[in-house]
């Protein structure tokens, strides 16, 4: 370590004196020492104060500049050095450096910038805000015969595209065109996979997503799936199920969606079909999940029920009932609940037996599976039969009121309660009221009146305005412990409550006079004084409603 303290000394004048071939061989030495033990050279010269010298070596025109790159590269590989290069003002020339035209000046460069910004968030923006996204797509088109610098830029892009701020610089380049052009060039899986990790951030962006599909990514896509689908060693199935995920996140787009739906006539839809009824569970699952995502305006939706895609749904359900893939069984619920959103496909989903291949998943155990199936149901049950012939269905009511109370899933909650009201709401049907009563389905819909969301307030009211017009005897007591007088009280009083909730509470508090023990609930509460405040309410509704209730409780007081 004595030769690097005389090397480290000479370096100092000669870096002064810009004499090429005592530089070269100062730089020589240090090379050499780091490669013998990196971490105790970086500590040396880091002391010796010299590392501010290498700004301005780092000119295009030596012959020295690859080999300062190359120190700079190693040094960096010790966190305790990159905060001392930024220090030193080393990012900015060697950023300029990057327009340099020797190839091993741009590698050592690339090195040495991912090593200084490694891990560094902060540092990496910096980077993109001085423009080197563009330089390093540009560099990636004309050295795409160098491995080495290949590597390089890809290398970079992968940390670059994890920004957010990354992802319009990298839209208003031909990067998408650049990555497919080189992606069909791979053979070998190492290389393939080191693209799919700079497309999959790149692709979660929408512009950048058209563009991919556009320069052909798609087919390539496909062909990896024909390609591996048959195959059991490890690499392949990890390939496949690469290229079958970056296939869906294309689609999560509108527009590259929609370029490749083609009015489902397009190739790529078509061999996304073919996958639903495959035997391997990563294609069912795409397939799935690609037309959930097809499924995504009411036009794709019609097209695809006409053609028959809810009989190749339900018989890949069928094959994941006993047992089956709880991921496989969530897409396929995702896919059928929002092909059920355009009105026209309800009758003709119901018809197809949609509701019995769903209800099939009620014993589930998982809250994914749990949420789609709720969310399906809710989107089928706008007819006032299926209302019906589901809200007797004891099996099912019961399972509701049981996840009225899964505290722990948000979701599977939401959606219980909003199926519970949405039967009352859709069947107007005793029976179904009966139903619900008897499962202790009341306190839950009273509950959901006090919910943050107004949509499910407003839903829990006209459930209940039901429930009190058309079964009050039966459902009276269940009111009462759930202190729905109360929470109506409440609600009125509340001055951020919307319009048409405190429209629905009077509405309710009216149909609940017919019950003796409720009634005597609203006289105690003095509701009068509540409601004739309403009565000037700046929406009419709301104002008239206020008056036809004051009227009733005053006539029955």
């Amino acid at each position: 370590m004595d030769n690097l303290s005389d090397t480290l000394k000479k370096l100092k004048i000669t870096a002064v004196d810009r004499t090429d071939d005592s530089l070269e061989g100062c730089l020589d030495c240090l090379l050499q020492a780091l490669a013998q033990n990196n971490t105790e050279t970086s500590e040396k010269i880091q002391g010796s104060g010299i590392l501010h010298l290498f700004s301005s070596l780092l000119i295009p025109q030596s012959s020295c500049t690859a080999k300062v790159a190359n120190i700079i590269a190693e040094l960096a590989k010790n966190e305790f050095m990159r905060i001392p290069c930024v220090d030193a003002g080393l990012i900015s020339p060697l950023v300029q450096l990057l327009n340099s035209k020797d190839q091993e000046v741009l590698l050592q460069t690339g090195r040495a910038l991912g090593n200084i910004c490694y891990d560094s968030h902060s540092l990496q923006a910096q980077l993109i805000n001085m423009g080197v996204i563009p330089t390093l797509v540009k560099l990636l088109g004309i050295h795409c015969q160098n491995a080495a610098l290949t590597e390089m830029c890809l290398v970079a892009f992968g940390n670059l595209a994890e920004l957010e701020s990354s992802k319009e610089q990298f839209a208003s380049t031909n990067i998408a065109e650049e990555l497919v052009k080189l992606f069909k060039k791979q053979i070998e899986h190492d290389k393939r996979e080191m693209i799919f990790e700079v497309l999959a951030p790149l692709a979660e962006n929408d512009a950048i997503k058209l563009q991919l599909v556009e320069a052909g990514l798609v087919e390539c896509l496909l062909e990896i799936v024909q390609q591996k689908v048959d195959s059991d060693k490890e690499e392949d199935i990890a390939e496949l199920k690469t290229a079958s995920d970056l296939m869906v996140l294309l689609l999560l787009g509108d527009e590259s969606m929609q370029k490749l739906f083609e009015g489902g006539k397009g190739n790529v839809f078509q061999r996304v079909l073919s996958w639903i009824p495959s035997n391997n569970h990563q294609l069912q699952l795409a397939g799935a999940l690609a037309i959930a995502n097809f499924a995504r305006n009411d036009g794709n939706c019609i097209h695809m029920v006409d053609n028959g895609i809810v009989e190749k749904l339900m018989d890949l359900l069928d094959r994941h009932v006993e047992d089956g893939n709880v991921t496989v069984q969530h897409a396929a619920l995702s896919a059928l609940r929002n092909l059920a959103i355009p009105v026209v496909n309800k009758a003709k989903m119901l018809s197809a037996g949609v509701t019995e291949a769903v209800l099939k998943f009620l014993k589930s155990e998982m809250p994914p599976v749990q949420f789609k199936l709720l969310g399906t149901l809710r989107m089928l049950i706008d007819a006032q039969e299926a209302a019906e012939q589901l809200g007797k269905n004891v099996k099912l009511v019961e399972r509701l009121v049981e996840w009225c109370e899964a505290k722990d899933h948000a979701g599977v909650m939401g959606e219980s309660n909003r199926l519970l009201s949405a039967l009352i709401r859709h069947s107007k049907s005793k029976d179904v009221i009966k139903t619900i009563v008897q499962s202790g389905g009341i306190k839950h819909l009273v509950t959901m009146a006090t919910s943050e969301h107004v949509i499910m307030q407003n839903e829990a009211l006209v459930a209940l305005a039901l429930i009190a017009a058309l079964e009050l005897g039966t459902a009276e007591k269940d009111l009462e412990s759930a202190k729905l007088v109360q929470i109506l009280h409440r609600l009125l009083a509340d001055e951020r409550s919307a319009p048409e909730i405190k429209y629905n509470s009077m509405v309710l508090i009216c149909a609940l006079m017919g019950s003796e023990s409720l009634h005597k609930e609203v006289q105690d509460l003095a509701f009068l004084d509540v409601v004739s405040k309403l009565r000037g309410h700046e929406n009419k509704s709301v104002a008239q409603q206020a008056s036809l209730t004051e009227q009733r409780l005053a006539v029955e007081s």
